[in-house]
This record gives C-alpha cells, structure tokens and sequence, in this order.
C-alpha cells in the first residue's frame, strides 16, 4: 500500500507537527510551515493530529495511487486535477488505485498540503519524521522527495468524505500584518527605532526559506550588533547589522546572537509562511496576554467548526 512519486515539483517534503525536545542537542524543530492548512488536511481524513503529509512548495507535484485511498488538499491555491479531472481542495477525494493526483503552480500563498488517510507511514528519527534537509534528518532520507519515490500508507478503510466549508478556508494575501509580541531585548533599540518597526512596510527577500524570512525595508539600528548567543523560539525577530530583520521560522538554528526585537505570535506565522519575494509585510504591536488570549480564542473557534459531509 503505498504512493509513488511521479513528480516531485519545486520542493516537497515529508512534515509531521514537528521535532520537539531536542533543541540541546542542536536539532531544530522542523514541522509544517502552515500549521492552519496542516491542520485541516488532517482532520478533513479524521487522521491524528500530527500524522504525517507532504508540504509541496510552488506546486508541481504527482502522485500515482498504488492502492484505493483517500487524500486532502489544503493550503495555497492549485489547480488540482485526479487522472486530469479538476477536482477541490480542501475536502476528501477518492483515488481508486493506478490514478494519478496533480498539483498545479500556486495562484494564492505557495505551500500547499497534501494529506492521505491514516497519514503517511513513515519511521521517526528523534520522535518525528519532519525533514529537515539542513541537517540531513526526517522524512525518508533527509531529503526532499524525488521522482520515483514510494511512500507508505494505509488501507483507507470506510474514511468518510468531508469538505471544509468555504467561508472557513484560509485566504492568502499578498500584503499582509503580523502581530509582534516585543521580547526583554526591546530596551536594545530606542523608541523611534521600534516606532519605525511598527510603521513602515517591508518587502519580502528572495532570500526566504525554511529558516527564516528576510524582509527589506527601513533599517532598524541598535547599540549591539552581536551579543550572547541564546535560544531562538518561532517566530524570533532578529535584526543583523544591516538593520533588515528576518522573522525565524521552522528550521531555525536553535541559538544565536543577533539582537531580537520580538517574536511573531504562533498563529499569524501562516501569513509569512504562504508569501513569496515581493509581498509585503507590515508589523503591529501586541502584549503577551492579548496573544495569549487571542491564541485560545482561535484555537476554541477552530474546533467548533463542523466539516460537512459529502453525499
């Protein structure tokens, strides 16, 4: 039982929720960069929580079905096809064996999720099979998938199909603002420093990829430019030399010694995460207990949406 890869597109990795508990040891935490459309692909299968998909990067990915199954596409927006019927995301599709699933180029966002039922089945390193390819650890050999790839699955079973509805789907903007919780190294910068922070637009860098987005704009200066190097959480904004900062995602290094204005909160990651070169980022201030609050009411608001059912 089994997937095997036609076509692997730009970039496409096996993710699960991520690699936690290792950071002494220098792993990084790895995981899914859109943990939203993440959590949607599984749980339109009914699958764990953190059971194991892949993120397609741009697009361009194909699959052969080697057994009947049932998959989810969630994420940017892609022309979707099943043996080259288009077909929608972010609902259950059948595949009955030997047919083929295709992703187009991404329209809306740029990482798109592709769940199957059950999840994919794939042997943990360090109690998680998120690939991480800079450190040569998760998915099937640390490295992204490749043609010819087979991926191991389980027997369907009776998954029922569901779909999300429409006015739940995430959308994907082009111009988007990220709320910052301001962090202890806030008194390295003075006050009109983080004013500019917090008013000026910055352009996403073709320099983005799993560890961080570096963004353009009006530069931020501060009285340190390197200090102790200490633990870098999600979301960390840290600010270089160049004044530029750069918002650390998934696959960050697990320390470092740039000062740090603050830290993106958790669920407005996915924003960043489904940018690409040219978007445009504009930052505003929060405290922790406004994301505190705002994280659980997300979070409660998620789970009482009801899938609907497909006949």
């Amino acid at each position: 039982m089994s997937l095997t890869v036609k076509s692997p597109g730009m970039l496409s990795l096996i993710q699960d929720s991520g690699r936690f508990g290792y950071h002494s040891i220098g792993l990084t935490t790895g995981g899914p960069l859109d943990s939203e459309a993440f959590y949607w692909a599984n749980r339109l299968l009914g699958n764990e929580a953190d059971a194991a998909m892949i993120e397609c990067t741009v697009g361009g990915l194909k699959l052969i079905a080697n057994v009947d199954t049932v998959v989810a596409v969630t994420g940017a927006v892609v022309e979707v096809k099943i043996d080259g019927q288009p077909v929608e995301q972010w609902r259950g599709l059948s595949m009955r064996a030997g047919q083929a699933l295709e992703l187009g180029y991404a329209k809306e966002g740029c990482r798109c999720y592709v769940a199957v039922a059950g999840g994919l089945q794939v042997k943990q390193s360090f109690g998680s099979c998120s690939t991480v390819m800079r450190e040569g650890i998760g998915g099937l050999d640390g490295d992204k998938l490749s043609a010819g790839t087979v991926l191991p699955i389980k027997p369907s079973g009776t998954t029922p199909l569901k779909r999300l509805p429409v006015d739940h789907r995430p959308r994907y903007h082009k111009s988007v603002t990220l709320r910052v919780v301001l962090g202890y190294q806030q008194a390295l910068f003075s006050d009109l420093q983080k004013a500019t922070f917090f008013s000026e637009p910055y352009k996403v860098s073709a320099s983005c990829d799993r560890m961080g987005y570096r963004l353009e704009g009006a530069a931020i200066a501060t009285n340190e430019t390197a200090l102790l190097s200490e633990g870098i959480c999600l979301g960390a904004v840290q600010v270089p030399a160049d004044g530029q900062p750069i918002v650390l995602i998934n696959d960050r290094q697990t320390i470092g010694g740039y000062p740090k204005i603050g830290s993106v909160i958790g669920i407005d990651l996915y924003k960043l995460t489904q940018l690409m070169a040219g978007a445009e980022v504009f930052f505003s201030a929060i405290s922790i207990e406004e994301a505190h609050n705002e994280l659980h009411l997300a979070h409660c608001r998620r789970e009482k949406i009801e899938l609907l059912s497909i006949e």
